[in-house]
């Protein structure tokens, strides 16, 4: 067996989430969470973390535009993720939610979190 212990990032609230799992992953127990999103943040983040990306991508005139990803993505397919957000050089002008990379990585698209012209 074995023991996470976890700061939930769910609510303010910062509950300290101890999470059992059996050697094969298997999860046994979850405790200390305050409500069910605590809950379920804990299994997701033992069994398959995600993560949205915040990042800045580079423009056609020089400026950096401030981006994210719609949904978050696997912590794994991060460093692939932040490889082709580098790559990128967007054509101005830009709004926010314009999407810039359809499905770059888990389904997720990078979106535009500023206007730039």
């Amino acid at each position: 067996m074995k023991k996470t212990n976890l700061t939930c990032i769910e609510c303010p609230m910062g509950c300290q989430i101890e999470i059992i799992t059996e050697d094969d992953g298997t999860i046994i127990s979850v405790n200390g969470n305050s409500c069910p999103r605590g809950k379920l943040y804990a299994r997701n983040e033992v069994v398959c973390p995600m993560r949205v990306i915040t990042s800045t991508v580079k423009t056609d005139c020089g400026n950096m535009l401030a981006v994210k990803s719609d949904r978050p993505i696997k912590r794994a397919s991060m460093a692939s993720a932040i490889k082709k957000i580098n790559a990128l050089t967007v054509k101005l002008p830009v709004n926010i939610g314009d999407i810039l990379l359809a499905d770059f990585c888990d389904g997720a698209n990078l979106v535009a979190t500023d206007d730039l012209r």
